[in-house]
């Protein structure tokens, strides 16, 4: 993805909404607020503001010109379109940016409507879905504009606290303050290829920064984005991620039920030794994440990278279809975990929580990547951070050893008193080559060294550590 694909094609706010709903009513525009503003024709008079028509609140000369030449361009009143929708059948609120009024820009009335909308949002328990396309804050409403973002954070932070899910799309561009709130901050966050995005816009970057870490490619590899998706596939992606994480109509319901264990899909018989359980759960035939991934779920989507600049190819974290409900997963793909990798199903728990959605682990690991960069991305801090994830998470956690359980770094993501196991699995405090060697024993004594563990599954179910071992298909 190095190139960053096509430019993308810079649609308006309504053929953005045309191109991702069904149908939609675009909400009316909440009453402009007494005292000093900008609306579309000024300010009115006041004590902290400049009299009527003498362009914005910092009587900015031309401004009042710039909004109107702007209104007759694209037929908008402000730099947002918002809309009560339906795609595939599922209701949202859609914020959809017209990049072509002040380049998208946030000044004081793009706030109105902002909270206007997420405050609608929340009274139909609706996701919000913001189809992004701004440069950021109005330079000719200074800090009155600026301010907009804390206000956009706050309506944001509401509807996160509400439950409600917020999926962002970024168009070209998406900078400044609409990346660092609607967008960054959105629990999904699809782009589309070629888009510019960053917080700082094409002409406030370095002069040698590199452009590719300003592109939707660029921050897709560096976990900011979970999935930069083509225009002919955006509908069908956005409609499945609805469905995948439609809010409940009536918060605080029924407690939700823990999703079942998998079935196991490989070898039915329990190895008759400790050794014997480590070259089964090693060898390279055995059913890995993405076999059980199939087996389990209808349908599926993932999110990607620990938006804290990290992306780790061995964990697979998303949410997914099973008998008619979502369950959200996080899958160790047998490689040993980096730290991105932990804070990406940390972020993943997380967020099952606060959407009320059960969450499936399937535990497959040597252990915890422990190499120079894996120290300096801070290893210790993000298994830590899982640890607790799974220790405080607001919905039940199933946990499933389909591998290898290596020490820590496997335990991060088993939930505690909900862990089943394969035949073909084995969990330790440490491998038995390391036990081995901190012991000082010689080679021959490696197969020793194993049973001593109790590393098999019928140990495990003995010592009391699984609660069973889950039968094959």
């Amino acid at each position: 993805m190095r190139d960053g694909g096509p430019p993308c094609t810079r649609l308006t706010a309504r053929q953005a909404l045309a191109a991702v709903t069904d149908s939609y009513t675009e909400l009316p525009a909440p009453p402009e607020p007494a005292g000093p503003s900008s609306g579309p024709n000024g300010p009115p008079s006041g004590p902290n503001g400049p009299p009527e028509g003498s362009d914005g609140p910092l009587g900015w000369h031309g401004y009042d010109d710039a909004r109107a030449r702007a209104r007759a361009r694209t037929g908008e009143d402000e730099s947002v379109v918002t809309a009560l929708a339906v795609t595939g059948g599922t209701e949202m609120i859609v914020l959809s940016f017209e990049f072509r009024y002040l380049g998208g820009s946030l000044g004081e009335r793009t706030g109105d409507l902002l909270e206007a909308a997420c405050a609608e949002a929340r009274r139909r328990r609706l996701p919000v879905v913001s189809l992004i396309a701004t440069g950021g804050s109005r330079m000719q409403e200074g800090m009155r504009a600026l301010s907009q973002l804390q206000r956009v954070a706050r309506q944001s932070a509401l509807n996160r606290a509400a439950g409600l899910p917020q999926i962002a799309v970024l168009r070209d561009p998406t900078t400044g303050g609409g990346w660092a709130t609607l967008g960054a901050a959105a629990d999904v966050i699809l782009a589309l290829p070629g888009a510019q995005i960053g917080f700082a816009g094409s002409r406030v970057r370095p002069p040698d920064a590199d452009p590719y870490a300003y592109s939707a490619a660029g921050q897709w590899e560096s976990g900011q984005v979970d999935a930069v998706v083509p225009p002919d596939r955006l509908r069908a992606t956005l409609r499945r991620w609805l469905r995948l994480l439609e809010p409940p109509r009536v918060p605080g319901g029924p407690g939700v039920a823990p999703a079942p264990p998998p079935e196991a899909l490989g070898s039915a018989e329990l190895p008759d030794s400790g050794w014997a359980a480590v070259q089964r759960a090693r060898a390279a035939g055995r059913p890995r994440a993405q076999a059980y991934l199939r087996a389990y779920f209808d349908e599926w989507e993932e999110i990607s990278g620990d938006r804290c600049g990290g992306v780790d190819p061995g964990i697979r974290c998303g949410f997914g279809r099973r008998d008619g409900r979502t369950v959200a997963f996080a899958a160790q793909c047998g490689t040993a975990t980096r730290p991105a990798g932990f804070r990406t199903a940390a972020r993943l728990v997380r967020l099952a929580g606060r959407l009320g959605t059960p969450v499936l682990t399937l535990v497959d690991t040597p252990g915890a990547a422990n190499d120079a960069a894996a120290e300096r991305a801070g290893a210790g801090a993000a298994i830590a951070d899982t640890f607790a994830a799974l220790a405080t998470a607001e919905v039940p956690v199933t946990s499933l050893l389909i591998g290898e359980g290596g020490s820590g770094g496997a335990l991060a993501l088993a939930a505690p008193g909900r862990l089943w196991a394969t035949p073909d699995s084995y969990f330790s405090v440490i491998a038995p080559e390391l036990a081995t060697a901190i012991l000082k024993r010689d080679e021959g004594q490696l197969h020793h060294t194993a049973g001593q563990l109790r590393i098999r599954p019928q140990d495990l179910l003995e010592l009391g550590v699984i609660r069973g071992i889950v039968p094959v298909a």
